[in-house]
């Protein structure tokens, strides 16, 4: 007597939908890696101070303090340099980065700044101030490169004031 037997096929692993995947998915995230770090600033708080530091005529601690009403430009040692009003549209940005480029030609080899903003301070606000205090920007021409001012720029809280 003749057994029957029953002949069983390996099944075979079809990876085709997973190859499908990973092309597509690989230059996906190849591509939105490129971007995040487009639009990251590079920040750092600022140092704290140990004591009382030296004064020097050459040396510039620019902060830029953003108050409800103006913009406070002034130096960590000297005091302050400027305030600028607000204008119709708000916070005066363009006089902020004139003032800048004018203390970039008395201390050209500063890099450092300070943003010092209340909590209730937009973030919007924030970036436009930082970008006019870390570079000039491109003429509306579009011809020529941003000109770097104080682009190591730290940020951190704004003295409160007391009303009297």
């Amino acid at each position: 007597m003749r057994s029957r037997r029953i002949r069983r096929h390996s099944a075979e692993l079809d990876v085709t939908a997973f190859i499908n995947l990973i092309v597509v998915l690989v230059p996906f995230l190849l591509s939105t890696a490129v971007f995040t770090r487009l639009s990251v600033i590079d920040l750092a708080l600022p140092a704290q101070s140990s004591g009382v530091e030296q004064l020097k005529v050459d040396e510039l601690k620019l902060e830029v303090v953003i108050r409800p009403d103006a913009l406070e430009v002034g130096d960590k040692i000297g005091g302050l340099i400027q305030r600028i009003p607000n204008n119709a549209q708000g916070y005066d940005t363009v006089a902020l980065a004139q003032l800048i480029e004018m203390l970039k030609q008395r201390f050209p080899t500063q890099a450092n700044a300070t943003v010092l903003a209340l909590p209730d301070t937009s973030y919007e606000v924030l970036v436009q101030v930082m970008d006019a205090v870390r570079e000039r920007p491109v003429p509306a021409s579009g011809k020529g490169q941003p000109v770097p001012l104080f682009p190591d720029i730290s940020i951190g809280d704004a003295p409160l004031v007391k009303k009297t």
